[in-house]
């Protein structure tokens, strides 16, 4: 019985990791159909977020009958609770993917994104995608080292979120409000999935430490200033 309890516990591992993944990919092609105006991907990527829903809603499910029948204490029950709003978080970031799909969709067949902030909106897509990917990678380890090094790896979303706020404020901007509105949309969207894909880690180190990460380096810092005094 306890056995089978297990079985299902890591299952729903499996379905977070599952969820991530979608995720992470349906961002890196969100990002390639708003850049190349491709409707048959943004209509793809729209289509697929019914998977990561229908997967949330799975996940729900089995943590739902897994504290009703087991009753799960301590280490257990920090895994159900936790993994209920991992999988919240993932299922946010394929609403946000699937948003920059719709975008593209709407403006079709023109571009949403001007060719002068074609490569920041790039670079944002990719890095939005490569955290979802280590966040991934931190479920499957509960490497908690790695999950602090998320929200450090997400500075590099703000600075790019802030450099595109810089372009639209500028004066020689010449593509117009609704263009303006588009883009802003857009780095709000990949700002919001960063933030997603970095609350997930937060939560591994939760699940695995029972202590809040900013508990943690608040306790860690400390110690580190007393070795380099």
């Amino acid at each position: 019985m306890r056995d089978a309890y297990h079985e299902e516990l890591d299952s729903i591992g499996d379905g977070l990791v599952e969820m991530a993944r979608l995720v992470g990919s349906a961002i890196g092609r969100a990002t390639t159909a708003i850049l190349d105006s491709d409707l048959k991907l943004a209509e793809a990527v729209i289509e697929a977020d019914q998977k990561v829903d229908d997967l949330q809603h799975e996940l729900e499910a089995r943590a739902i009958t897994l504290l009703a029948r087991q009753q799960p204490v301590a280490t257990d029950l920090r895994i159900v609770v936790t993994s209920l709003r991992m999988s919240a978080d993932l299922e946010r970031s394929g609403d946000l993917a699937q948003h920059v799909a719709k975008l593209a969709r709407l403006r079709y067949p023109e571009r949403a994104v001007p060719h002068d902030l074609h490569a920041t909106i790039l670079e944002m897509g990719q890095l939005a995608q490569r955290l979802m990917a280590k966040a991934a990678e931190v479920i499957i380890t509960k490497d908690v080292d790695l999950a602090l090094q998320l929200e450090q790896d997400d500075d590099a979303m703000d600075l790019l979120h802030r450099a595109l706020f810089q372009h639209l404020m500028d004066d020689r901007w010449k593509h117009g409000i609704e263009t303006a509105v588009d883009v802003t949309l857009l780095g709000r969207y990949y700002e919001r999935y960063a933030d997603h894909a970095v609350a997930v880690a937060k939560r591994v180190v939760y699940l695995v430490t029972g202590e809040h990460p900013d508990d943690l380096q608040s306790d860690i810092q400390p110690a580190t200033q007393v070795e380099g005094a």
